[in-house]
């Protein structure tokens, strides 16, 4: 049975996009980059907050997030100009990736937690050069 979404998570919904199209407007290149950051994280949560739950519909669709923006940061590296540090940040989203995906099919909140660990640290030392 699919039941309508509340009026109260519509609502919710509509003011996160707004909110999400107005840091775009507005942001620096870098800024573009925390605002990923921020959006990986929190599909990170709710992906995780899911597993618990066992809510696979809404898994699904965080995951599927989360590896879109993993992918988008990754292919947005400049390995000519970021050498080694571009190189190993594009291995640790292929990790975050794969954990990710270990993370879905055995339905484990822990693996999304260590992976959440493992980018927020990221998205740290990204903001402390902001």
């Amino acid at each position: 049975m699919h039941l309508a979404p509340s009026p109260l998570r519509a609502a919710r919904s509509h003011y996160q996009a707004v909110d999400l199209s107005s840091r775009i407007e507005g942001a620096s290149p870098h800024g573009l980059v925390a605002i990923l950051f921020d959006e990986l994280l929190k599909s990170l949560e709710a992906m995780a907050a899911a597993c618990k739950r066992k809510d696979f519909g809404q898994r699904g669709a965080r995951q599927a997030k989360a590896l879109a923006i993993l992918h988008g940061l990754e292919i947005s590296l400049d390995v000519e100009r970021g050498g080694d540090i571009a190189a190993s940040l594009a291995t640790i989203y292929r990790e975050a990736r794969r954990m990710i995906i270990a993370a879905a099919r055995d339905n484990d909140p822990e693996l999304l937690a260590q992976t959440r660990d493992m980018v927020s640290d990221i998205a740290s030392a990204w903001e402390a050069i902001g």
